[in-house]
């Protein structure tokens, strides 16, 4: 059974800092291009980082680079999003996604709220 668990959510300041994981279970997690979306009440999801099998090349939206960053323990079958200088409009439900686009793959994770707020 697939199975994507993300955790860490929490509310937090202005300024501060979270860590999110998302432990995966019941596929092959190295293969799988890893990714975190997000999505802010009344606004589509949108794709936050992402991080690639194999080498793990990460690209970021650009409202988040420099104060996000996606890693994966391929060991552990997890990914992490560590984010710093957390603003409010950072606030949103966090997903876990894996894909492996050339099979049509598609995985995504219950989701967990960040809440960014003094």
């Amino acid at each position: 059974q697939v199975q994507l668990v993300e955790s860490g959510g929490d509310l937090v300041q202005p300024g501060g800092s979270l860590r999110l994981s998302c432990a995966a279970s019941g596929f092959t997690f190295r293969a799988f291009t890893m990714s975190w979306y997000r999505q802010a009440p009344g606004k589509e999801r949108e794709l936050v980082a992402t991080i690639s099998s194999g080498l793990g090349t990460t690209n970021y939206a650009d409202s988040v680079k420099g104060r996000f960053t996606i890693s994966r323990d391929n060991a552990k079958n997890t990914v992490y999003l560590q984010m710093d200088s957390l603003k409010l409009e950072d606030t949103a439900v966090y997903y876990c996604n894996g894909q492996v686009r050339s099979m049509g793959i598609n995985y995504w994770g219950q989701g967990t709220q960040v809440t960014v707020s003094s």
